[in-house]
């Protein structure tokens, strides 16, 4: 099988890559997430207009080149090697993929703002009994009139404080059914909606709500059964994250190489010693199974539902055993520095300690392909 990219592809690959070296650092970013708006809107609205990403896998009818979901795996590989803060999964690969199984003309105009960097989205879909279980939808909603009043709870809505709309699940007659609402991260909620926000554990901003009869009109009605498409989006953006991973591992990887060339120790580099050799061999190992896995998951994404499942969770699984085992023996390579705020180290440990329970801990993904597979 040829797993080699169209010059279009690389062309794609190189001019992320080459944006992100030159207008992507680490302090404002990190900056921004602590004490700022949570994110940098400049580098969005430049991955949007300059480099013109947030399309490239959305639909033509949304303003872009159509592309799939190899296109975007190079972009999230491209911004994982980054640390990119920015939510792309949540707004172009989650929010993009819920509004393109979406009808209407309201679904069509959110996916041209998203294009065009104009729309982010927060998916509130978890709920504090749920787990990981995106069917499991507490939240109901009920028509009042025209229009429908949401009440219930959700939980980690990852870039809800920086999101112009929420993407909400709610239970409506015993199917789940996919709401939009519109909000503004610069005022206050709308009645109805209280919101707590806070950073994860690697930096990111998120909140748990709670809807109280919040009123949305009757064009907020996404899909009334949205099961399918919720399942679908949720492998693509497990196939997204795992990019994103591979991403920041191979920076980990490179870094913790270069660092043991450099640091000396009895007169020679740490590198020389044989059980460290053996030790980042195991690294590049975990390394290599996590890209084969992604790039099974990137191509089964347009396979029948079992079969798209089963690489979804085989993925996350693989990705997150690498993800410790990379992100702990870099750390533990570069000493207790590999832990300060000003080596990057340590961020990328962060984030590859958070997306082992992205859309799933790697338990739960270990389990869900164990029922896929089993007759």
């Amino acid at each position: 099988m040829d797993f080699s990219f169209t010059a279009e592809q690389e062309l794609l690959r190189d001019t992320v890559t080459e944006f992100l070296a030159a207008r992507y650092r680490l302090e404002p970013s990190r900056a921004a997430a602590r004490t700022g708006a949570g994110w940098q809107p400049e580098i969005w609205r430049g991955l949007a207009e300059e480099v013109g990403i947030l399309g490239a896998s959305l639909p033509e009818s949304a303003g872009d080149i159509g592309g799939g979901p190899v296109e975007t795996m190079i972009i999230s590989e491209a911004l994982g090697a980054a640390l990119v803060l920015e939510p792309y999964v949540d707004t172009v690969v989650v929010g993009g993929g819920l509004l393109k199984r979406s009808t209407g003309k309201r679904a069509e105009d959110l996916l041209s703002g998203i294009a065009a960097g104009e729309v982010v989205t927060g998916f509130a879909a978890l709920e504090p009994r749920s787990g990981y279980d995106y069917t499991d939808v507490a939240t109901t909603a009920v028509r009042d009139g025209d229009d429908w009043l949401l009440t219930g709870e959700k939980t980690v809505v990852t870039s809800a404080p920086i999101a112009t709309h929420l993407l909400v699940t709610a239970a409506v007659d015993g199917d789940i059914a996919l709401f939009v609402v519109d909000v503004d991260a610069a005022a206050a909620p709308p009645a109805g909606l209280t919101a707590r926000s806070y950073r994860t554990i690697d930096e990111r901003p998120a909140a748990d709500l709670s809807f109280e009869n919040l009123r949305v009109p009757a064009d907020a009605l996404l899909l009334a059964q949205a099961g399918a498409a919720i399942a679908a989006t949720v492998d693509e953006a497990i196939a997204a994250v795992c990019a994103e991973t591979v991403g920041a591992m191979r920076k980990v990887v490179a870094d913790t190489v270069a660092y043991t060339k450099q640091r000396r120790q009895f007169g020679v580099p740490i590198a020389s010693f044989q059980a460290l050799q053996h030790r980042m061999v195991d690294m590049l190992l975990e390394l290599e199974q996590a890209v084969a896995a992604t790039y099974l998951v990137t191509l089964k994404l347009d396979a029948p539902a079992p079969e798209r499942a089963r690489a979804a969770s085989a993925a996350k699984a693989t990705i997150g055993r690498a993800a410790r085992r990379i992100g702990q023996e870099s750390v533990q390579l570069h000493g207790a520095m590999g832990m300060t705020e000003e080596l990057a180290i340590g961020h990328f440990f962060k984030r590859l300690t958070a997306v082992q329970y992205e859309f799933g801990s790697t338990d739960q993904h270990i389990s869900r392909y164990a029922a896929l597979t089993r007759p």
